[in-house]
């Protein structure tokens, strides 16, 4: 986040507001978190302000005495900008900015445009723009009054405006713009569309693999994990969501096993709605994958909160069902033994892994075949050349383990879903009785 003007990197004041005194440590610990988005944005955090109040003033949002304390705070330490962890309305954003005579932001502000600072790819983009734009239709209801004042000048006529082009009722600049982002709006959306199907396509055409899809909290290490596993070498950061793009690869768990593992946009506390619609497309892997790989990071503190964040998100997506491993990275950073066994109490049936060091890669194999073994199963069986049409179909229902030219016929030995090999089976049975 930097200043277009000096390219000097902003200064920034944090504010976060408790409604309730049980609640402080919560909020500091949020505080914390958006300290790390604000730095990944590209800010320097220079002071953090926790406020405890009852209910938020309907300006203000944290009262008058405070906002007076805001302001000097803001003049002493020279801050450029000021973000408030709690989601505020148009109204408030509105009154706080021209109080504080600095541009202030609230949390949702703050982590679309993370997005946007990290949207690599085409689709990537788009999604974020659709987000922001949805999220800045909403606010221009809170500026009203700047932006709805007719062209020209005031003249004499009662302060009607005077000049070409603005005589009659006009348009105000906020239908204007009100106009403009609805039209890409809906432009964006049928782009979203289009990417959606191409989606849709591919992922009919990669159906006869096992598909495992990783899901977690954003800096679990998902892209490392992926990148071990498959011995590519996407990107990796420690930035906050550094990955935007969902990443497909084919690995090999075992001899003739391979899997499709997909790597997946991090989640976080209060993502914005926007940006769970626009990247529908994307959070699709999550919902269409045979065995979703829930990957926490071992070592942090607010490990349960960031967990019941994912499955929050998980339930939300309709992915409740798809079975699912947790995996604890990071596994390395626990340093004690004892902490680690006193995990596997709390979290049974858990793989610890470091993806960094290569470590619980076996269990974590074995687990996934364990899951998979439900849902694979293999078949043989005989075609006549008479029938070659039923290769083509078979190809397609699975992998193909192993093919035995015959005289009359071939002997395909496959892999695939159980219910569509069977499917298939019967079918390719009853005509060849027939």
């Amino acid at each position: 986040m930097y200043s277009h003007e000096s390219n000097k990197t902003e200064r920034i004041l944090l504010v976060a507001v408790a409604f309730d005194n049980r609640d402080r440590w919560d909020a500091i610990d949020s505080l914390e978190e958006l300290a790390a988005l604000a730095e990944t944005a590209g800010g320097e955090v220079i002071e953090k302000i926790l406020q405890i109040r009852d209910k938020p003033h309907a300006r203000s949002f944290v009262g008058k005495g405070k906002l007076e304390y805001l302001k000097a705070i803001c003049s002493q330490l020279d801050i450029d900008l000021v973000v408030f962890d709690n989601a505020l309305t148009p109204i408030q954003l509105r009154y706080i900015s021209e109080e504080l005579k600095r541009r202030s932001i609230d949390r949702t502000a703050l982590i679309l445009d993370i997005f946007a600072l990290h949207a690599r790819s085409a689709e990537a983009k788009t999604q974020v723009e659709l987000a922001q734009l949805e999220y800045q239709y909403t606010k221009l209801i809170g500026w009203g009054k700047q932006m709805s004042r007719l062209g020209g000048r005031s003249g004499a006529l009662g302060g009607r405006a005077v000049g070409i082009g603005t005589r009659g009722p006009g348009e105000t600049q906020l239908e204007v713009d009100r106009r403009r982002i609805q039209t890409r709006i809906s432009r964006l959306k049928k782009e979203l569309e289009h990417i959606e199907k191409e989606r849709a396509t591919q992922r009919k055409r990669r159906k006869r693999l096992l598909t495992v899809t990783m899901a977690g909290y954003t800096n679990a290490g998902k892209s490392t994990l992926l990148n071990s596993l498959s011995g590519d070498h996407t990107l990796v950061s420690s930035r906050l969501f550094a990955t935007l793009d969902s990443t497909t690869r084919s690995i090999q768990l075992a001899e003739n096993v391979p899997i499709l593992l997909t790597d997946t946009v991090g989640f976080i506390k209060n993502l914005p709605t926007q940006l769970v619609a626009s990247f529908r497309a994307t959070l699709k892997e999550i919902i269409e994958a045979d065995i979703i790989l829930h990957v926490v990071d071992a070592s942090d503190r607010h490990m349960q909160e960031k967990i019941d964040v994912v499955e929050k998100h998980l339930d939300e997506l309709a992915a409740a069902d798809i079975p699912r491993i947790l995996v604890m990275n990071k596994s390395d950073l626990l340093f004690d033994k004892t902490v680690e066994h006193k995990l596997q109490r709390q979290y049974p049936n858990t793989v610890f892994c470091s993806a960094l060091h290569k470590i619980g890669f076996n269990e974590l194999s074995d687990r996934i075949l364990q899951l998979a073994g439900k849902i694979l199963s293999e078949l043989e069986v005989t075609i006549p050349h008479s029938m070659p049409e039923w290769e083509h179909k078979f190809y397609e229902a699975g992998e193909v383990i192993k093919r035995v030219e015959n005289k009359d016929s071939i002997t395909l030995h496959l892999r695939g879903y159980r219910s569509l090999l069977d499917s298939l089976f019967k079918k390719f049975t009853k005509l060849s009785v027939d």
